[in-house]
């Protein structure tokens, strides 16, 4: 799964530029590696962190050291299933990010041959861990869209059937390409992009009428005091 994702992440990620890019979770893999940006945040919930960054950082990700809107990227490896309430941790990226920046959100997909084992085998042989609440995509959508998310681009991979062996894993290879092409949803984890939106505030006048228009120009023309005509007095 990482060998499909990390390519997606890595060119995604090198058409960003900005100035801070900060990583959710999962401090073993550097995703930030091909980032442009001069400060690279790896946030992680556990104590001894392994940072493969310029800086580490110790923290929930519901509650992110953060100034609001001081970010330009985030990338999510696997957070939001991990998490016990994925719309704060989306919130808080929310909050973060300043206008017009990046979120990289990558998942596990409950609708593939891999949700289907996890559903009938997963205290006998599950293929993900059982604390891990997948998120379809479109719920993901949905959450994104309440807040100011615009999706903008979307990918789904890992087609062949689980296991253990290598062997069979590598005889499994041709279903990626007939996956992508015939049952493109059904992928076993998906890599989505969204781009925060700020829709501007334009300010509008009262609108005034024609008619009082008319009215207030004609009396203003009009002079105070009408000038009475002289009355010639007889003698």
């Amino acid at each position: 799964m990482l060998q499909w994702e990390q390519p997606w992440l890595e060119r995604a990620i090198g058409d960003v530029f900005g100035y801070h890019a900060v990583q959710l979770g999962l401090p073993q893999v550097n995703f930030l590696a091909d980032s442009r940006m001069p400060n690279r945040w790896i946030v992680s919930q556990q104590t001894n962190p392994i940072g493969l960054c310029m800086h580490s950082i110790v923290s929930e990700f519901e509650e992110l050291p953060f100034a609001s809107q001081s970010v330009d990227l985030v990338v999510a490896p696997h957070v939001l299933e991990f998490s016990a309430d994925p719309h704060q941790v989306l919130r808080e990226i929310d909050r973060i990010l300043i206008p017009e920046g990046r979120l990289f959100v990558t998942g596990l997909n409950p609708l593939s041959l891999w949700g289907m084992r996890q559903a009938t085998l997963k205290h006998l042989h599950p293929v993900w861990p059982l604390e891990a609440h997948p998120i379809g995509v479109p719920r993901l959508r949905d959450l994104l869209k309440l807040l100011s998310f615009e999706t903008e681009m979307g990918r789904f991979g890992c087609y062949r059937w689980p296991s253990q062996n290598e062997s069979r894993l590598q005889g499994g290879a041709f279903m990626e390409k007939a996956g992508d092409r015939w049952w493109p949803m059904c992928g076993a984890a998906y890599f989505l992009g969204a781009v925060k939106r700020v829709r501007k505030m334009t300010l509008i006048g009262p609108r005034w009428k024609t008619n009082g228009v008319a009215a207030l120009t004609a009396a203003a023309r009009k002079p105070s005091g009408a000038a009475s005509q002289p009355v010639n007095k007889q003698p």
